[in-house]
């Protein structure tokens, strides 16, 4: 391990979402886990959404709570339209409306593309795409008969998108995942352009490699790790706080100019270090 690699250090103002009301899918384990968090640990009341894992969901909601603020679990699949309207409505039931929404549940199934199944294809795209639009949709219709609360924000809602550095940098083994993400990123600046004079800020996050239970084989070893670290100019494997903490200041009115913009949370892996020594 890189002798600079460590977790990033707690840099959160702690009521800098206070009175914020934030859904962040995906959020038992890893990019998710870490995200819901921050977000409560900045003050904000959040929604931990899990397709599956209600004792992970649980401890997360125990965490965030030890901060002082609320917290529940609510079990949907984002790929189920029905199960996310009704977990957009238990939300405002519960906790009156929603300002954040982080729309992070995503997953692979990885294969050569010739071998790639119709339903490898299909689920990826259902989780990765779909299910960021319907909910995305869902917290917009919110966001709208709420309008803004200068009190709580400058913005009637934020909605951040989790995609990948693969929304531009082709991944050969994972077609339907680069395809969901780069299909994330048009939609993400599409619903920015067209939901901003509303007042809604629409922006993506973008991780490169990070250690999170995805993609454990990609740094667990030393071998692994080394190979790794030559795509990441930084010089050491993100963790999920380093995405966390980048959610939270985009869900902030620090960023409140910030519309239609992905923020790569990669060391500069996108930067295609690669090339460094002149391809």
């Amino acid at each position: 391990m890189s002798s600079t690699e460590g977790a990033p250090q707690d840099v959160i103002p702690a009521q800098l979402l206070k009175g914020q009301k934030a859904l962040v899918t995906g959020a038992n384990s890893g990019i998710g886990r870490a995200t819901a968090i921050a977000l409560g640990r900045a003050g904000a009341d959040v929604v931990v959404n899990y397709v599956a894992g209600r004792e992970e969901a649980d401890k997360v909601v125990e965490e965030i709570t030890s901060h002082g603020v609320r917290a529940m679990a609510h079990e949907a699949d984002v790929s189920d339209e029905g199960q996310v309207v009704a977990m957009m409505d238990h939300m405002v039931q519960e906790f009156g409306t929603i300002d954040v929404l982080v729309a992070n549940a995503g997953m692979q199934r990885d294969s050569a593309f010739t071998d790639m199944s119709l339903a490898q294809w299909q689920k990826v795209l259902d989780v990765n795409l779909t299910g960021q639009f319907l909910c995305a949709r869902e917290a917009t219709k919110e966001f709208l008969r709420r309008g803004v609360v200068p009190e709580v924000s400058r913005s009637a809602g934020k909605i951040i998108c989790m995609s990948s550095v693969h929304q531009i940098i082709p991944w050969a083994g994972h077609v339907n995942y680069a395809a969901s993400k780069g299909g994330v990123q048009m939609m993400m600046e599409t619903l920015a352009q067209e939901l901003a004079p509303k007042r809604i800020r629409v922006n993506a996050v973008a991780p490169g490699a990070i250690k999170t239970p995805i993609n454990t084989s990609a740094w667990e070893t030393a071998e692994a790790r080394k190979d790794l670290l030559r795509l990441i100019p930084y010089d050491r494997i993100g963790d999920p706080e380093d995405i966390a903490n980048a959610v939270v200041a985009l869900a902030s009115d620090l960023m409140d100019y910030v519309v239609g913009t992905t923020l790569y949370v990669d060391g500069g892996m996108t930067l295609f270090p690669g090339f460094a020594t002149g391809g």
